[in-house]
């Protein structure tokens, strides 16, 4: 037909969408530079600690009680907690801040780079237990994964509140104190730290659930970058005095 021309055989076509094939090389690019700089010392001393005081349900020469396993993991859980507070520092943050990747982005890279090696210590302490003496590993489960998520949600809100480039030492004093005063000050109608036996369990591991769920969403709206105000009176869009 007139008027229509078709394009020639040898010429390319539009991408789709260049931006994200723009954005997911950035993403690539990003990894091993942010794999050096995580802050690998805490997080292996969070996971050393943990792991030997799972490896403690051993020491106990009559055996390992399931409450007493369920004691020990929970203190585990804590320790790689508070290794996990320290995964956002990063002592170069203010001098990164113009990287054209969001900051949701970059921390759910790091969360993805460490997740991983999470699992693989959850594993290792689980089997650190002796079988005989494991509490339920699926509640118990939920109860660490809440517990990590909660710590990340602490040291991201440290990074959205003071812009602090290392909020693990303060994130993790947090984590600490919540996760021992907790027990000892909740009301027994709220305690999310029930023993095993009783009737409260799965009230309890439903209540664990609702806080992961509510930690989540709370991590990712801390690490979504702060909507600056302008701090004088006009904006970049104002024609200057």
């Amino acid at each position: 037909m007139r008027g229509v021309t078709r394009p020639a055989a040898d010429e390319p076509l539009p991408a789709a969408d260049p931006g994200r094939h723009a954005v997911g090389g950035l993403v690539r690019a990003l990894v091993l530079p942010v794999a050096r700089g995580l802050p690998w010392r805490p997080l292996a001393a969070g996971g050393a600690l943990g792991l030997l005081i799972a490896a403690g349900t051993r020491l106990h020469s009559g055996g390992v009680q399931p409450w007493l396993a369920l004691l020990h993991l929970r203190a585990a859980a804590l320790a790689f907690g508070l290794g996990l507070a320290f995964l956002f520092d990063d002592p170069a943050r203010h001098t990164t801040a113009t990287v054209p990747v969001r900051r949701l982005v970059r921390a759910g890279l790091r969360v993805a780079l460490v997740a991983p090696v999470a699992v693989g210590w959850w594993g290792a302490a689980v089997l650190l237990v002796p079988a005989e003496g494991r509490p339920p590993l699926g509640d118990v489960t939920l109860e660490v994964a809440a517990t990590a998520v909660l710590a990340l949600a602490a040291a991201a809100a440290a990074v959205r509140l003071w812009e602090e480039p290392e909020p693990g030492l303060a994130a993790a004093a947090v984590v600490l104190v919540a996760g021992v005063a907790a027990p000892l000050l909740m009301p027994d109608r709220w305690t999310l730290f029930v023993q095993l036996g009783v009737d409260r369990w799965d009230e309890a591991h439903r209540a664990w659930a609702w806080v992961l769920a509510g930690a989540a969403p709370a991590w990712v709206a801390c690490t979504v970058e702060p909507v600056r105000r302008p701090v004088s009176g006009w904006s970049r869009s104002s024609p200057r005095p």
